[in-house]
């Protein structure tokens, strides 16, 4: 009976060992608030510490350090943007769809979800006629996949890399990256909804460059929801599913990415404002290889994998920066709100001066 007992245990912890699901949290945006980067006139943060890139790479000469260190960018919740599909794009509609930091209120006599902290709040404006629309909620730069992982200071500046953070990279653990990714087998994503008829999408980018929208069902419901899609092609028996042998490397180690969300509206729905907040978006997936630790360093020693990222990750900057220019350009164009028409720039004074002014034009 006890050489029984061994055997079963001997062959359940077998079982374990061959377990094939992992959970994850691609995105965390409560880890998004602001906490670097603070305005000069008004003191306050801007940007997210811990996801912060700088572009100023991408400045001319003529640029000043000081407005070079405007050039700043990370994925705090204000600097992700609102992509309306191009019938839905007018003036009214782009400047009223945006992206906030919504607070969750602090209540101790209930039990509230998240309750303190900074979720995602999505304002779109959709057209009131009858079309179909759609709008992606992006981050505001392609989240980078090898950007080692460092500690930053209050400006922003990236420091060195510590012994404990060699080998890990910034975006992950809750920042847009998961890493070691085989087949996923379902996505979760915490939402709260406000009754609104709309569909939700996922859209993830594997380390082939793919982009994949998983969609996760309708926001017509009230209060916290966790919406699910779950793979219908995923095996969980093992003689059913299709083995084949990848190259570990230089395609290097499965990954996705989070690339967004995409919000559609049907035709027959109401148009106008949409309001909806999210929390986290979560993976459950297979491991891509069952060990991280390799006996032979196969990108130290050839370095293919930086060399590519390296140069698409320039490419990135390049474009991104542009962008980034561009804004800190136009924003010193904008007119501020002070800079008014006023009455008693162009009449007189006293009522004779107005009357005298009246009387000319009229006679004219």
């Amino acid at each position: 009976m006890k050489r029984y007992f061994i055997l079963f245990a001997a062959v359940m912890l077998l079982a374990g060992s061959f377990g094939f699901a992992k959970e994850s949290i691609i995105i965390d945006f409560t880890l998004l608030d602001t906490d670097c980067c603070a305005d000069e006139e008004t003191g306050i943060a801007k940007e997210n510490s811990r996801t912060v890139m700088d572009y100023s790479v991408s400045a001319g000469a003529s640029f000043t350090d000081s407005q070079k260190a405007l050039l700043k960018t990370s994925l705090a919740l204000p600097n992700w943007e609102v992509e309306l599909n191009s019938s839905s794009r007018n003036v009214n509609a782009v400047a009223n769809s945006r992206v906030v930091a919504a607070p969750v209120r602090d209540a101790e006599e209930v039990k509230v979800p998240f309750k303190g902290s900074n979720v995602m709040g999505v304002r779109v404006l959709f057209p009131t006629w009858s079309a179909n629309a759609y709008a992606k909620i992006k981050p505001p730069f392609e989240i980078q996949a090898y950007e080692p992982l460092a500690d930053c200071d209050e400006n922003g500046i990236r420091q060195e890399q510590t012994d404990d953070q060699k080998g890990k990279y910034l975006f992950e653990e809750g920042y847009g990256l998961v890493r070691n990714v085989g087949v996923i087998k379902s996505i979760s994503v915490s939402s709260y909804g406000e009754n609104f008829p709309h569909g939700l999408y996922v859209l993830l980018k594997d380390n082939d460059n793919i982009e994949r929208r998983y969609f996760m069902g309708y926001l017509m419901f009230d209060g916290w929801k966790t919406l699910i899609w779950n793979n219908p092609e995923y095996a969980t028996e093992l003689r059913t599913r299709a083995v084949k042998h990848v190259p570990i490397y230089p395609r290097g180690t499965p990954f996705v990415k989070f690339q967004g969300f995409q919000i559609t509206r049907d035709s027959m729905d109401n148009g106008g404002d949409f309001i909806g907040y999210f929390k986290d978006v979560k993976i459950i997936y297979d491991l891509a290889v069952t060990t991280a630790d390799r006996d032979i360093d196969d990108e130290a020693l050839w370095g293919i994998i930086k060399k590519k990222e390296t140069a698409r990750q320039v490419r990135e900057m390049e474009r991104f920066g542009d962008d980034q220019v561009l804004r800190y350009l136009e924003k010193q164009k904008i007119a501020l709100d002070s800079e008014t028409f006023k009455a008693d720039d162009y009449l007189g004074t006293d009522d004779e001066d107005s009357t005298s002014s009246s009387g000319t034009a009229a006679e004219k």
